[in-house]
């Protein structure tokens, strides 16, 4: 017979979110990791929290599809200024 305590131990899972308390901090995190851009993740937290998820999404894989990008970090970020410049023109369009 086995204690419960040990058969608990042998399958506890990693926490490696310990401090993100929001999906959007998970989902910023994920996409620092992707990008290999660790060091701005505060900046993907802040697009993550007030830009709408298609459009990241979308330039997430639009990065993930350029396979010889050397930073995709910068590639990111110009997409995305791309796509929103595309949606806010539409959105003109669509008010007249």
């Amino acid at each position: 017979m086995q204690k419960i305590g040990d058969i608990v131990n042998k399958y506890k899972l990693e926490d490696k979110d310990k401090y993100v308390s929001r999906e959007f901090q998970k989902y910023a995190y994920d996409l620092a990791v992707d990008l290999n851009d660790l060091p701005h993740k505060s900046l993907y937290m802040k697009l993550a929290k007030e830009t709408p998820r298609i459009l990241l999404e979308k330039a997430r894989t639009f990065v993930k599809d350029a396979t010889n990008a050397n930073s995709k970090g910068r590639l990111f970020m110009w997409k995305l200024a791309q796509l929103k410049a595309e949606a806010a023109k539409n959105n003109k369009a669509v008010e007249k």
